[in-house]
């Protein structure tokens, strides 16, 4: 079986990773081929992962444009379609809820090539964020609909998938975080940024939804203004937070927090260390809230929903929105010692990748073959 699997920006590479690495066991039943869209292209945001995670140098790498999401969208569809052409695969894989999952399984399904889409089922119910459109669509043209937890199920069944498409699998992103664990604690980061274990606080933020707007922007700085005067926060920032931190004027609010400290994009074997040693972590990444519920950190989600509810009701995350008083509140009574405890959802194990190859090896049974009309069972 000829597969393509796609990366396209940071989240995808820790979910690639072990699927590349299981799929290579087996070298007289598939021939994967690796394509990195280039969706993130700069080194902190792409290429350090790839060397960290062990994953080899792109069998492809399309150097999509960046800037206007259509603009990009329609780049990677026209480069990737001529990958199609050249590679005829019987499959093509794609992961997680970025510009470059939608486009590509597009190309895909205008060749009639099966697609199997990882991290399949994950809703917010918010689609005016891009990475829901992006996950309705992807899970729309998919044969193979590979979830990580049970709401992901029933939200594809909610949709009339059939439900001999869908696989609950458990989180890939996962392997990858116990596999790197112990290098991670190996990591420096906590000696070279000067920090305390279980005495700061990490930060992260990127959606277009806190950092596009102004009045939210500065309302959630205002909140880590006065979280930094009880706990010292390292500020990880993403390259498009950076930009709007400058063009909205609002680089004077940080010089102004001596306990709130600027870092660079971090590889993710510092990341991780860093965030297994906080007290509290503070976000609006999909993939943060995973790995912070995996290590048992507390977790504040800086936005008003989530694609990933079982972090809420098994794990340790807790939805605080965007109000200034809420997030104060939330962090402060973490600092005080009101953490709260979760446990790692069912199938978080390690062996998503594995049970992923495992129903490739079974064959694929495309979504248009299904008989019209029959219950998925039947099918």
């Amino acid at each position: 079986m000829k597969i393509i699997v796609v990366a396209g920006a940071r989240p995808n590479f820790m979910k690639v990773a072990p699927i590349l690495a299981e799929l290579r066991k087996y070298p007289d039943e598939f021939q994967p081929l690796l394509v990195h869209t280039g969706q993130h292209y700069d080194y902190q945001m792409s290429d350090v992962f790839f060397l960290e995670l062990g994953v080899s140098a792109p069998d492809r790498f399309l150097q999509a444009q960046s800037g206007n999401p259509v603009q990009q969208t329609a780049d990677i569809m026209l480069k990737f379609d001529a990958v199609v052409q050249e590679y005829a695969p019987d499959l093509v894989v794609v992961v997680g809820d970025v510009t470059s999952t939608p486009a590509c399984a597009l190309v895909a399904a205008k060749h009639d090539i099966a697609v199997a889409h990882v991290e399949a089922g994950l809703r917010s119910g918010d689609r005016r964020m891009p990475e829901e459109l992006n996950r309705v669509v992807t899970d729309g043209l998919s044969d193979l609909l590979l979830t990580p937890s049970a709401d992901a199920d029933r939200n594809l069944l909610a949709e009339n998938v059939p439900a001999s498409c869908i696989h609950r699998i458990g989180n890939v992103m996962i392997d990858t975080l116990l596999r790197c664990r112990p290098r991670a604690a190996g990591s420096d980061i906590i000696q070279r940024l000067g920090a305390v274990p279980r005495g700061y606080g990490v930060v992260t933020l990127h959606r277009p939804s806190n950092v596009d707007d102004a009045g939210v922007f500065a309302g959630i700085l205002d909140a880590l203004g006065q979280i930094q005067q009880e706990l010292p926060l390292f500020f990880v920032v993403h390259p498009r937070t950076s930009s709007t931190l400058t063009r909205f004027g609002l680089d004077s609010c940080l010089a102004g927090m001596p306990h709130l400290h600027r870092v660079a994009p971090l590889g993710y074997l510092d990341m991780l260390c860093l965030q297994e040693q906080a007290c509290l972590v503070m976000t609006d990444s999909g993939g943060v809230q995973e790995e912070t519920t995996v290590l048992g950190i507390p977790c504040l989600t800086i936005r008003e929903n989530t694609e990933r509810p079982v972090t809420l009701t098994e794990g340790t995350n807790t939805l605080v929105g965007c109000s200034t008083e809420r997030i104060v509140r939330e962090a402060l009574a973490v600092v005080h010692g009101a953490a709260r405890q979760g446990r790692v959802p069912e199938l978080w194990d390690g062996h998503a990748a594995q049970r992923l190859v495992g129903i490739l090896r079974r064959g694929i049974t495309r979504r248009q073959d299904l008989k019209p009309g029959c219950s998925p069972c039947d099918c």
